[in-house]
């Protein structure tokens, strides 16, 4: 049934509301709340629920919510649904009992399994449900955690019956996904609601996070602590969240090739060297932690980071290990283990499970078959098959594979969930939802839970699944409170000040600096296809197409890779170059490298840096001159708004010098190649021309000089006017700021290799004018140029020496 816009959301929803709905079944008190916001929100969609999707879509593009499903090459905008999902304080209280509870328990079998092993040994626990799990790992027993937490974050999913009773459908504890998004989709909502979740008494997410970094420091070795997120890199599935969190949270982004273990102790390859890293909250699985303890295969990993567990000296969040837990046999185990180990019954239960790996239970579940769903005993993220949908012969492989491995299978109850408002097709739907709630340790090791959550809404993929699947949406879930929500305060708990950036990676040091190189190439690239079509100011004086200058910009652009040759008319070159992304050198081609570079720097860039470098390249015809003209002048555009954020909006830290120094050597090594092209002794005026308008400095001549292009004039102005921010000299002496910046590793105050060439490079420019620069001082200047960069690369971004690491210890 479709909602009319002009009715009343409310009623209009609850006149197709399944029984069980959250909405239709909820108190009085709540449903005015569910009233009162579905009411705002109408209002501020003019009755109409797609422009409200619209709204909250665009604040989760403007964000940089995305996630992958497995295979995907490219990301995918977030799916987040505009209508939040409310559960009020005396529920939510119930479900916070119910998970500490849980994570209680569940650290105490992970230290059981891990140490003493008496659940086995007491006949509590079958010993092939532990060794089954393909995520326990015999090399950690005996390995106590620091402060004997092995868990320092936990989620569960939970699910509502149509009745109103919450139950536990699955434990994760390998990585926690989705907590990141929880936060992104309150931030989205929020900037798409105005004061809507304010005016309903909301309660905060940031406090949750703010304990859960302090219940990371506390378990490591030093009061000041560095925390790393360890990431399995780029291409995860949920990549943009861990960025977004390491962002938010001030912890340092790794990935396995930036961490060296030395004597026992994690280390951090830096541009100052080795810095100690004291703990990881670690988002990849165990397997893949350390190649030489458990996977060999594993190639994301850091080698010896079992040993630097061992010593005692690391913190790691959740200890490797501890996704044991996360079988679903297990869930057939937690009852009685809770009475066992806790003396109590569980506040939240599981979804009903058997396992086959018992007689009973496995006949039970042969024989009640068609209510059941049925899935593998270990791997959680596995899809369950219901049985009733099997035929003959798919039932008699199932029951034989039961037969031959029981052990290796589990049934559980159907699940049947509740219903909460979505916008589906421009229409307020019910769909089934499930929530994925997390438990945080704080600086005292007590848990706490997050009061809110990442809610899933079903679509057409398994509601069970760990990860987002097609279809599926999110939503915020609110949790309300009948009174004002006091604001947060920082009184207190504020970290001493400090003026100085974060440590800088040199892998991302490595990225700043091509960042700013493909930035740069990108737009000199622009010019060039500008100046074809017919850019130039000095369009009167312009060249034809058939003019050696304009064949030479032509080869140029052949040169770069951004056409295959110099054949052809304007329009189909200047497409080619604009947009044929097999062309290496196209512009197509060269912002995908900047998006690419930019991917491994998402947690250094701001949401308007990351939106431009994604947006796609301007419309355009090849046959209309004029549409090449307006693209390639728009892309400049683009490329001097980055120019202008980076200028304006990047601390002075190291990451801007190396972002800066890229921009600086691409310009000057373009300047260099751009003057041998059309500065040289024989250049007509057709060839100065362009070679100012390229290196925009047509005003400034024109300014300076009464008369037409001369050639000294011309090389003093773009090679060696230090005053000329597109000058060669300029540059040179931006690099050598740069570097003179720089931390050294040296001990005995001599120059490093990077310096002594930089310094070289301007003091090589500094005596020469226009009148006495010869080709020759050219390309010497180039070969500096290029002999600098590789010295730049092999100091800072190649530090695998441990002769290398001064200051290994600070």
């Amino acid at each position: 049934m479709g909602i009319d816009v002009q009715l009343n959301w409310a009623d209009a929803y609850l006149a197709q509301a399944p029984v069980g709905d959250l909405f239709a079944g909820a108190s009085p008190t709540m449903a005015m709340r569910w009233r009162t916001m579905l009411d705002q929100l109408s209002t501020q969609a003019q009755a109409d629920p797609a422009i409200l999707a619209d709204h909250v879509a665009r604040q989760a593009i403007d964000l940089g919510m995305a996630f992958r499903h497995t295979g995907d090459e490219e990301e995918r905008s977030w799916p987040l649904g505009p209508v939040p999902l409310l559960v009020d304080a005396a529920e939510w209280a119930h479900i916070e009992r119910g998970l500490i509870q849980r994570a209680d328990l569940l650290e105490r079998v992970v230290s059981d399994i891990y140490s003493t092993q008496s659940l086995v040994r007491d006949g509590k626990l079958p010993a092939s449900i532990v060794t089954g799990s393909p995520h326990y790992w015999r090399v950690m027993t005996g390995t106590p955690p620091p402060r004997g937490h092995h868990l320092h974050f936990y989620a569960a999913d939970i699910g509502r019956g149509p009745t109103g009773e919450w139950r536990v459908l699955a434990d994760r504890v390998r990585t926690p996904v989705g907590v990141g998004y929880a936060l992104e989709n309150r931030l989205a909502l929020s900037r798409a609601t105005g004061d809507l979740l304010g005016t309903m008494n909301t309660r905060r997410l940031a406090p949750f996070f703010d304990e859960l970094r302090r219940g990371l420091a506390a378990d490591c070795e030093r009061t000041d602590p560095r925390i790393g997120l360890l990431t399995p890199g780029r291409f995860n599935q949920s990549y943009a969240e861990q960025a977004h969190l390491a962002r938010y949270l001030g912890l340092l982004l790794v990935e396995g090739d930036d961490l060296i273990v030395s004597d026992g102790r994690l280390f951090v390859r830096t541009i100052q060297g080795l810095k100690r890293i004291d703990g990881l909250w670690r988002w990849m699985d165990s397997r893949f932690l350390d190649p030489l303890a458990f996977d060999g295969q594993s190639r994301i990993g850091v080698p010896d980071l079992y040993d630097a567990c061992a010593r005692g000296g690391l913190m790691v969040s959740n200890w490797p290990g501890a996704g044991v837990i996360e079988s679903r046999a297990f869930a057939a185990f937690l009852p009685q283990l809770a009475q066992a180990m806790l003396g109590t019954d569980l506040i939240l239960p599981n979804i009903a499970t058997w396992w086959c790996g018992q007689p009973r239970e496995c006949d039970h579940v042969r024989a009640r078959i068609d209510d059941l769903v049925v899935g593998s005993a270990f791997l959680a993220d596995a899809p369950f098959t219901p049985g009733a949908t099997l035929d003959r012969d798919q039932r008699a492989a199932l029951f034989d594979a039961m037969a031959r491995r029981p052990m290796d299978y589990v049934g559980q109850e159907v699940v049947k969930l509740s219903t909460t408002p979505a916008v589906i097709d421009g229409q307020l739907t019910p769909l089934p939802f499930t929530l994925r709630i997390f438990v945080a340790r704080d600086a005292t090791g007590r848990w706490r839970v997050m009061p809110g959550g990442f809610a899933r809404l079903a679509g057409h993929g398994d509601i069970r699944a760990a990860l987002m699947g097609q279809g599926d949406m999110s939503a915020d879930l609110c949790v309300v409170d009948s009174s004002p929500v006091p604001p947060d305060s920082l009184l207190g708990g504020a970290p001493a000040i400090r003026r100085i950036g974060g440590m800088l990676p040199a892998k991302a040091a490595d990225n700043l600096y091509w960042l700013g190189r493909y930035i740069e190439r990108t737009e000199m690239t622009l010019r060039l296809i500008r100046a074809i079509v017919g850019g130039s100011i000095e369009a009167d004086l312009g060249p034809s197409l058939a003019s050696p200058t304009m064949a030479r910009l032509v080869d140029q652009l052949a040169l770069w890779g951004a056409v295959p040759g110099r054949g052809g008319a304007v329009g189909p070159l200047c497409a080619t170059a604009l947009g044929d992304a097999r062309q290496s050198g196209s512009v197509r081609a060269l912002m995908a490298t900047v998006a690419n570079i930019g991917e491994g720097l998402r947690d250094r860039l701001s949401s308007d840096v990351w939106r431009l470098v994604r947006l796609p390249l301007p419309g355009f015809d090849a046959a209309v001159t004029e549409t090449l003209l307006d693209a390639s002048s728009r892309m400049i555009e683009r490329m001097s708004a980055l120019s202008g954020l980076a200028a304006e909006n990047m601390g002075r830290t190291e990451g801007w010098r190396f972002h800066d120094m890229g921009r600086r050597m691409e310009r000057a090594v373009n300047g260099c190649r751009l003057i041998a092209l059309f500065g040289g002794d024989n250049a007509s005026a057709d060839d100065l021309m362009l070679l100012l308008d390229l290196m925009d400095s047509q005003i400034s001549y024109r300014t300076r000089y009464l008369t037409g292009p001369a050639l000294p004039p011309v090389r003093d102005l773009v090679a060696l006017e230090p005053h000329n921010p597109r000058a060669i000299a300029w540059q040179a002496l931006r690099l050598a700021d740069h570097v003179a910046a720089l931390p050294t590793l040296r001990a005995d105050g001599m120059p490093e290799e990077p310096r002594r060439l930089a310094d070289a490079l301007a003091a090589r420019l500094a005596p020469l004018t226009g009148d006495t620069l010869t080709m020759a001082d050219i390309a010497d200047v180039e070969n500096r140029l290029l002999r600098l960069s590789e010295a730049i690369g092999q100091r800072y971004f190649l530090q695998l020496h441990k002769t290398q690491d001064a200051d290994i210890l600070s």
